[in-house]
């Protein structure tokens, strides 16, 4: 497909529009995945991660017969080709060069940038989602917000009560007054004043949509979505002209979660889908707060479950939740960047029990060479000694 795609002189044009900059194959065929593909597909992004976007893109689209299996001598294992044969009966009916054309053109009416990983604007946080990390993003305004600090993802429930957008509103007010960034989804109830709050300050908002950036979806919120698209922004997976779908909201959700250096969640029912968000964070390891609402009220009771069943932080205020990415910060600048190997050999390592450099090796799974390597420079730094039998950590008062 990729060489359908650089053979046509207005896919190649439409993308040059966009990106006068850089290479245009691989913007070429990040925008086509987003187009062939729906937001978070983990085989996509396996694919992308072994081969690059303009390869994958011709591998999975290719001409090999469905039915042929690879040879042994591929090292593809059984499951990993039955999920690229699933992967395939997906891909293949969107694998029209006039959806990429679409899309590309319809960026470009709007004045939406295309955003790939390396560009000055990727916002790296994302990566954190590894497999499902998005291909591209496509941007409505000021992309540079998505790489401004510090972030902060606010959600809640769509049937908000009077309560929790007071709460919204005073928060993500304060916040965004002192120079952080509001992420949320653009959505009725909560996003929506967590949003107009930024904006009413002249704050910085981010607005994350299931569908396309060039379809202000609600509806009702088609201004509000075009004053974030001015001067905050406004930022999809999916190319323009997609539809918003449930599938998409739920994906867009994990967008939500790693953006922000914290996800706070202020009003949510039983079931509500900021539950899905705040479960995305939680796996992230991003701090988790919730707001806690009347026990005798349905619409805080997704919030008290996070606070009983997910270790969320109870945050009342804009000074809490800036608490909340305060310590996670600290934490960060706490701990030196570490190389893995070393953490798993000290994790082998005893400081009573001395070990040779073979039983080191088995234990940490690193080869002898590594061992002997990393023993070398932690007895530089004392953390490790050596005696007649062997190694073994050094004991820290």
């Amino acid at each position: 497909m990729m060489e359908e795609l650089l053979g046509d002189a207005e896919i190649v044009d439409a993308a040059r529009r966009l990106r006068p900059e850089g290479d245009i194959a691989e913007a070429v065929a990040r925008a086509a995945w987003t187009v062939v593909a729906e937001p978070g597909d983990a085989v996509v992004g396996t694919l992308i991660h072994e081969l690059g976007a303009a390869d994958s893109l011709t591998f999975a689209l290719g001409s090999r017969p469905e039915g042929a299996a690879a040879s042994d001598s591929d090292g593809i294992a059984v499951a990993a080709r039955r999920a690229l044969s699933e992967g395939r009966k997906r891909w293949r009916p969107r694998a029209d060069p006039r959806g990429v054309r679409d899309a590309l053109r319809g960026a470009h009416d709007i004045g939406a940038a295309l955003l790939i990983p390396g560009d000055e604007n990727w916002p790296v946080s994302l990566d954190d989602l590894g497999a499902s990390s998005p291909s591209a993003l496509w941007v409505r305004g000021r992309s540079e917000l998505l790489i401004a600090e510090p972030r902060v993802s606010l959600v809640g429930a769509r049937a908000s009560s009077g309560y929790g957008e007071h709460v919204a509103a005073e928060i993500a007010g304060d916040l965004a007054a002192t120079g952080a960034v509001v992420v949320s989804g653009g959505a009725y109830g909560i996003d929506g004043a967590a949003h107009r709050a930024a904006l009413g300050v002249d704050g910085a908002t981010v607005a994350f949509l299931a569908g396309g950036v060039d379809r202000a979806y609600p509806a009702g919120h088609q201004q509000l979505i075009g004053r974030i698209a001015q001067v905050g922004a406004v930022v999809s997976e999916a190319p323009c002209g997609a539809a918003p779908t449930k599938w998409r909201f739920l994906a867009r959700n994990r967008l939500i979660a790693a953006l922000g250096h914290a996800t706070v969640v202020i009003e949510a029912g039983w079931r509500s889908g900021s539950l899905n968000t705040a479960g995305h964070a939680a796996a992230l390891g991003r701090p988790l707060g919730a707001v806690p609402g009347p026990v005798t009220s349905a619409s805080s009771a997704g919030c008290h479950r996070l606070l009983r069943e997910y270790d969320a932080v109870c945050v009342t205020s804009a000074a809490e939740v800036r608490e909340l990415w305060g310590t996670a910060a600290a934490a960060s600048l706490r701990e030196d960047p570490v190389d893995p190997d070393r953490t798993r050999l000290l994790d082998a390592m005893s400081t009573r029990s001395p070990a040779s450099v073979d039983e080191l090796a088995r234990r940490a799974g690193l080869a002898p060479d590594r061992i002997r390597s990393l023993l070398g420079l932690l007895q530089l730094e004392g953390e490790v000694r050596r005696d007649e039998a062997g190694w073994r950590r050094v004991s820290v008062p």
